[in-house]
């Protein structure tokens, strides 16, 4: 009986925890779209056309806690190796949503664009070194802002 409890309370935290992952995918979606006018370019140099903006630091920083199956799943791919794709989709749903965030903060500003944005990436609070615990990540660049809205 306590196996069965057991299974099904694992299955509902798997369940769950995909429903919410696949929620914060559909929100990380729509506020993209929204923001698709302010371009987000890893290029130093600018291009000529904002050459007479001013410029400014945005920065957008997000932390995402791991999940108790995703840690299970990649210990388990740690066994047998190749890709850990539980952890890969935590960080493709930081970086997304830490570049969103710096896309808004360029959007208070009135930039037009982001230019040479870097991601920086770290853990917080693993456990003994056995879990990553939380991953975060911080993504920046140079705002571009014509000066008319100066």
């Amino acid at each position: 009986m306590q196996l069965v409890i057991f299974l099904v309370l694992l299955a509902l935290g798997y369940g769950f925890g995909r429903w919410a992952e696949a929620r914060h995918y559909h929100r990380i979606r729509e506020r993209e779209k929204a923001l698709c006018r302010i371009l987000v370019i890893p290029m130093r140099i600018p291009p000529p056309e904002y050459l007479k903006h001013s410029s400014t630091l945005v920065t957008g920083s997000v932390v995402i806690s791991v999940d108790y199956f995703k840690t299970m799943a990649a210990a388990l791919r740690n066994v047998f190796g190749g890709r850990v794709g539980a952890y890969e989709s935590l960080l493709d749903r930081a970086r997304r949503e830490a570049t969103i965030r710096m896309q808004e903060e360029a959007k208070k500003v009135g930039a037009q664009a982001v230019l040479n944005v870097k991601y920086e990436t770290s853990r917080i609070g693993q456990q003994a070194g056995k879990s990553i615990g939380s991953v975060e990540v911080l993504a920046y660049g140079t705002a571009m802002i014509p000066r008319a809205t100066l």
